[in-house]
């Protein structure tokens, strides 16, 4: 309550033809705004081709110099208030007042602005020219990305009074507590640089995480984001990609795989036969199985009261993988059914 009765006098200083004018001259950016991403559009229409880089390039600038023209604007018709250049606080013999701290975010957010649209409009091109793979293009740009970041953000604390020598004993100080008490975290944190520079997995890549087959959509310096077929997305801890083995999946062929089990005395070879057609049938209602790998199928083990085979099929990528197990699990349901080829029940781990 003391704080806005002290802030109550700096709106004094505001007039209403303040107010009015720049709400004209905001309204005269945004149609600014809207027409030059109109002639954007006509010029489009004229070179199709570029489309996909000019159109979208061309509306993020526009977009980013409205706003900041708008916040220009704004200190502008205000800069001669009391309220705006009125000291908030002094620290080391800087008055910080509300315009530096207006300064200090425009800058850390011009920085963050201005990064993303280099890296997606220019050096996009760049890395397409020189065929610069995804994995390692992004790399560069979440190196780039939080380089410019932390200079904005010291940039910015110098701005509005904020000791970095002193910042630098906090985190130290809380560098000795992530010790003892928040190791995961940062064990996190080290292991997404470490992914980042060396590299042994990157996006765009399809890799196994505990069973599942997912393609690598973004690495934070925190986790990782894998897309998965039926999972959706998985949110995985980046020490976990340094301390466990990871089956990379991207130069393998993919394969759909079922292990099927039938009781001991079955005739093994009708079962192999029986495993034959029932790809040959999924064949014909299923996309994405490759035509032009070999299928295996093998007996693979002797149990107590069980003969357990193993087919693989060659499938074009994990998205259909599963499917293709589910129909073939099916198929082999159906045959066996037909053939009154019983499977044994499954046993427990005590049972074993």
């Amino acid at each position: 309550m003391i704080y806005v009765i002290e802030l109550l006098p700096f709106l004094k200083g505001i007039t209403t033809g303040n107010v009015v004018s720049f709400f004209i001259d905001a309204g005269l950016i945004l149609i600014g705004n809207w027409l030059l991403k109109t002639i954007a559009k006509l010029v489009q229409l004229k070179n199709p081709e570029s489309k996909n880089k000019f159109l979208p390039a061309v509306g993020s600038l526009l977009n980013w110099l409205s706003f900041y023209g708008i916040v220009i604007l704004f200190l502008f018709h205000f800069s001669t208030t009391k309220w705006l250049l009125k000291p908030l606080y002094s620290k080391d013999g800087i008055k910080v007042s509300a315009l530096l701290i207006i300064v200090a975010f425009m800058i850390v957010t011009l920085a963050s602005r201005i990064i993303r649209l280099f890296t997606r409009y220019v050096l996009a091109n760049v890395y397409e020219h020189y065929n610069v793979d995804r994995g390692l293009s992004y790399t560069i740009n979440q190196i780039i990305y939080y380089t410019v970041m932390i200079a904005a953000l010291a940039f910015s604390f110098t701005i509005v009074g904020i000791n970095l020598t002193a910042l630098g004993a906090i985190f130290g100080v809380l560098g000795i507590g992530i010790g003892f008490g928040m190791r995961n975290i940062a064990g996190n944190f080290v292991s997404g640089i470490i992914i980042l520079f060396e590299r042994p997995i990157e996006v765009g890549e399809v890799i196994e995480v505990d069973g599942k087959i997912g393609r690598v959509e973004k690495i934070r310096l925190r986790s990782t984001l894998i897309r998965t077929a039926k999972e959706g997305t998985l949110i995985i801890p980046n020490q976990y990609f340094i301390e466990t083995i990871i089956k990379n999946r991207t130069g393998a062929e993919m394969r759909a795989e079922v292990k099927v089990s039938v009781s001991q005395g079955v005739d093994s070879k009708l079962v192999h036969r029986l495993l034959e057609d029932a790809v040959d049938q999924i064949k014909e209602n299923c996309e994405g199985i490759l035509k032009s790998s070999q299928l295996e199928i093998r007996f693979v083990n002797f149990r107590n009261s069980a003969m357990d085979f193993f087919v693989e099929l060659p499938v074009a990528n994990f998205e259909v993988k599963e499917k293709v197990e589910s129909e073939l699990r099916h198929s082999i349901s159906m045959l066996f059914n037909e053939h009154k080829i019983k499977m044994p029940p499954i046993l427990t781990d005590s049972e074993k």
